[in-house]
């Protein structure tokens, strides 16, 4: 079973937490603290897998999870690391956002790894919190959350050039004739119901991979039948054979079919419908009319595009027209034809020292990226704790900004998922 669109949750490792440990060994009356660090959360990362060519593995497994790191212990000893986990995939796998759509990975290339989501830092010991005031910290750093997100894997397949037409229009039959690729052939309409690949050897010992991609039909771009499942396939390709039955057998008009094809694949993608295209006018052996031919010529002729006359089922003019595909396939580059965004954020620092204080009826909140990551170093049990804790909103000008807003004693503060009372 050919499967190429699947989604999945993946989520990498916590940090483990730092330890609150003081030293005791003999003779050593107050030994100092000794809490080591916790280990960074196991990271996943995405493989390309040369053994398999379709996403049906993960049709049964959708959630993913790699190891969280080891909490520190005393006597300085850190946590240990979680495992990475990596997922393996098809060649030709794209990796996106399922939330925002944002491309994160294109795994087009043999051996190619990319790093997905990154594992939580371990959070720091009680040793980091020391100072010549605070000599006996009792609170520590809690590890940060490992990365989660809901995924979209989309296989997209690696050809050269790329079938494109209604159904039953002969592409498969084309496909079986110059290739060694052997796809279901039979004269009823949705015969290929997943793309088929194959081979196209030259008399140079040049080759290409030639894609037969299923029929598409009006209204494919949103949806109709199966066509946004088809169109992923013809994205990566950098030249169409749009080929176009003449026969007059089914009733279709040529040129008709051209438009609606082209429409739908200007709805779809812009970029795709620029891509280059040979017209493939087939059946020729079975015309009934041939001004349908003569108006489908007069079209390529006024938009300038190249067509060949041929028939797939006898053999007529294939040969020229797959020595025509390897020449202008020479002329035409092996682009990047997917975007993929950077999966890392760079904060600045007054990003990350940014600090929001609003109030919401009799509530203070606080929010920020260095607030909230400050919540998980304190022991709110602890005075030495509370007091570093303090020391610290009073460095952020959070206190001053509370002041500012006319917060009183018996006010409550919601910083993370904490509410704290105030008192000046």
């Amino acid at each position: 079973m050919f499967t190429d669109y699947v989604k999945i949750i993946a989520k990498a490792g916590n940090g483990g937490d730092g330890a609150v440990s003081f030293r005791r060994e003999k003779y050593v009356a107050a030994g100092g603290p000794d809490g080591g660090d916790g280990g960074r959360g196991g990271s996943i990362y995405f493989e390309v897998d040369p053994d398999t060519n379709t996403l049906i593995d993960f049709r049964y497994q959708k959630k993913f999870k790699a190891e969280n790191g080891k909490n520190g212990e005393g006597a300085n000893r850190y946590g240990r690391s979680g495992e990475d986990l990596t997922i393996k995939v098809p060649i030709g796998t794209i990796v996106k956002e399922a939330d925002t759509g944002k491309i994160l990975a294109d795994l087009s290339q043999e051996g190619q790894k990319e790093l997905i989501l990154a594992g939580g830092r371990g959070g720091k010991g009680n040793t980091h919190f020391a100072t010549s005031t605070r000599q006996a910290p009792r609170f520590s750093q809690e590890g940060e959350k490992g990365e989660e997100k809901e995924l979209i894997l989309e296989l997209k397949l690696l050809a050269d050039v790329g079938l494109l037409g209604f159904p039953n229009v002969g592409k498969s039959t084309l496909l079986s004739v110059v290739t060694s690729a052997t796809p279901k052939i039979a004269d009823y309409h949705f015969t290929t119901l997943e793309p088929n690949l194959g081979v196209v050897k030259g008399k140079g010992g040049d080759s290409f991979v030639i894609a037969d991609i299923p029929g598409i039909i009006e209204g494919a771009s949103i949806g109709v039948g199966l066509g946004i499942q088809f169109l992923r396939h013809i994205e990566r390709t950098r030249l169409l054979l749009h080929v176009i039955d003449v026969s007059g057998g089914e009733g279709r008009n040529p040129v008709k079919d051209f438009n609606v094809i082209n429409e739908e694949l200007k709805k779809y993608s812009e970029k795709l419908s620029k891509r280059k295209q040979i017209i493939v006018a087939n059946k020729v052996d079975s015309m009934q009319d041939e001004n349908l031919y003569k108006e489908l010529e007069k079209l390529a002729k006024e938009k300038n595009i190249e067509i060949y006359k041929i028939s797939a089922a006898t053999g007529q003019g294939v040969k020229e027209l797959i020595l025509r595909v390897s020449e202008v396939l020479k002329t035409l580059p092996k682009e990047d034809l997917i975007e993929v965004k950077q999966i890392k954020k760079v904060y600045t620092l007054e990003e990350k020292e940014a600090v929001t204080v609003k109030k919401e009826g009799n509530l203070f909140i606080v929010s920020g990226q260095v607030v909230e990551k400050l919540m998980r170093t304190i022991n709110l049990e602890d005075n030495e704790s509370l007091h570093y804790f303090h020391k610290r909103l009073n460095e952020l000008g959070i206190n001053q900004k509370l002041k500012e807003l006319g917060i009183h004693d018996g006010d409550y503060v919601q910083i993370s998922d904490y509410e704290l009372e105030w008192e000046d």
